[in-house]
């Protein structure tokens, strides 16, 4: 299976860089996509891969990515929808979306049905990076933008919620046309992730006990490499929610599958796209 085109989207650090280089190790072609211009280049270049840049808190360079990864790759195996972050206050970005809401859903679900006709044509595995957070949502379809109650954690788990709720209906509503979803937790990972966030959330993430239980990039890394490699059907079951490489169970709001429909239809409405 190796040879095959395989896009990375928060590849410029963090877990996405690793994956690229474990990828690139193992024959893939890697396409590493990056906000930072210095870092992008600085993790594509010594592996030989392509790259792209896009700043998914504008919508606009996430549909030109779309494009010029469509016009350049007549096949793209793989795409992991692994960029993301956690905002440490409430911030609406330019395209009038809460940035947690954008940045780790919005973009992925633009980016996946963007490239749909691509994906389909090249039976291609989706893999989007979740969180176990997503336990600690409370997601109120009415105000996905979270006019009211924001908090640091909320946003965040909500918007892994929204992951695993966009995992399940591509599976859904393209698995007989070739597309194998999945998405994953990839652990507490030590990175760059969540340095600037507040609140406890924050001081979590810097303290010396989640330290304690924190895993590597590297290892993290290693569990995109396993369902990348992976056979869907053999390896793991395509739809699920994985904890390292493993299935996992959810909260049940990741299983309503009415919730998981209401908020496909209302996200494809703002983005003014057909899917």
């Amino acid at each position: 299976m190796s040879g095959r085109t395989i896009i990375i989207t928060g590849a410029s650090s963090g877990i996405g860089a690793e994956a690229a280089r474990q990828l690139v190790a193992q024959g893939e072609k890697v396409v590493i996509v990056g906000r930072n211009p210095q870092r992008t280049a600085d993790v594509a270049r010594p592996i030989g891969a392509d790259y792209f840049l896009a700043d998914f808190t504008h919508l606009d360079q996430v549909r030109e990515l779309a494009r010029q990864l469509d016009e350049r790759y007549g096949r793209i195996d793989v795409l992991v929808n692994n960029a993301g972050g956690a905002a440490p206050r409430r911030r609406v970005t330019d395209d009038g979306f809460e940035q947690d809401f954008q940045v780790n859903y919005l973009a992925a679900f633009l980016l996946t049905n963007l490239l749909m006709d691509r994906l389909v044509a090249s039976q291609a595995t989706v893999i989007t990076t979740s969180s176990i957070a997503h336990r600690l949502a409370r997601l109120d379809p009415d105000d996905l933008q979270l006019e009211r109650g924001w908090s640091v954690m909320r946003a965040y788990a909500n918007s892994k919620l929204l992951d695993i709720l966009l995992t399940r209906q591509l599976q859904r509503r393209f698995g007989d046309l070739g597309i194998n979803a999945v998405c994953f937790h990839p652990g507490i990972v030590s990175s760059g992730f969540a340095r600037d966030v507040g609140g406890w959330l924050g001081r979590w993430y810097r303290s010396r006990l989640c330290r304690l239980v924190m895993t590597t990039p590297a290892e993290a890394a290693g569990i995109v490499v396993r369902l990348a490699e992976g056979v869907p059907g053999q390896d793991w079951t395509p739809g699920d929610y994985c904890v390292g490489a493993r299935r996992a169970s959810t909260s049940s709001a990741a299983r309503n599958r009415g919730l998981a429909e209401r908020v496909w239809t209302m996200t494809a409405e703002m983005l003014d796209i057909e899917a």
